[in-house]
């Protein structure tokens, strides 16, 4: 691979390992198989064409090849699952999630559709909505009941989100990361995660404060602004999964 190519390579690290998290449910599995695909792409060999795309293609493979790695879920398949993934959260087209999850076009949409219509059977849970722009929380508050879930309540700043957090004991968080006066986001889960601990997913328009591959990210990021589907399969993932933010 060329200096250029390595050098695109090391910025779609990021993205892959919070795939790779988001498939195998934890951190540390997640991260193995970042690291046996990145050994696998940058071999003298490889005929690399899009890092990113290459990339998810090695980890998908490698976690298919490994059941072990697989959270029990209800309700998706495998497949649909790491469709959902790609298309929603990782916001790639169905054409290019296609070949990394080695299925044709047609197959791919079909899974798609039955994915999405899935995504309402997952298990209830009581969600903390954390975001100072009243328009927003207003649709992912909308999104969250669309989802099948209750919403515990919605915190403009960090104290609020520390207090309801404490009060309510929410199953997932949803968390905004810049709250202008308000404070931050991310510091109001850090505190809310000393005495409480819950699936977190971050919905922010500053996603490189999180996905810098210098350090641990959480495994859901969604940008601002955000599709439906994709805060709904990171809702469902959470809610299921149990993915690890250690």
């Amino acid at each position: 691979m060329s200096d250029l190519s390595r050098e695109d390579l090391m910025r779609a690290v990021p993205y892959a390992r919070r795939y790779a998290r988001a498939l195998t449910g934890t951190q540390s599995s997640g991260d193995t198989l970042v690291a046996e695909s990145l050994r696998e792409l940058l071999a003298p060999d490889a005929a690399a064409r899009d890092p990113r795309l290459d990339l998810y293609g090695f980890v998908t493979r490698r976690f298919n090849m490994q059941p072990q790695l697989h959270p029990k879920l209800e309700g998706l398949t495998s497949l649909q699952r790491q469709l959902l993934l790609l298309t929603a959260l990782e916001e790639l087209s169905v054409e290019d999630a296609a070949p990394i999850v080695a299925t044709t076009l047609d197959e791919a949409a079909a899974q798609l559709n039955h994915g999405r219509e899935r995504l309402r059977d997952a298990a209830a849970t009581d969600v903390l909505i954390i975001e100072d722009e009243p328009v927003i929380a207003m649709d992912i508050e909308e999104l969250v009941h669309s989802c099948g879930h209750r919403v515990v309540g919605v915190a403009a700043t960090e104290s609020e989100a520390v207090a309801i957090a404490a009060r309510e004991k929410p199953g997932l968080i949803l968390a905004d990361i810049n709250l202008g006066a308000g404070g931050d986001g991310a510091s109001a889960v850090a505190r809310i995660m000393l005495h409480h601990q819950a699936p977190v997913i971050f919905v922010t328009a500053y996603p490189e404060r999180l996905l810098t591959g210098t350090s641990v990210e959480p495994a859901f990021v969604i940008t601002k602004p955000f599709e439906p589907l994709a805060l709904a399969i990171a809702t469902y993932q959470a809610v299921t999964g149990g993915v690890a933010l250690d």
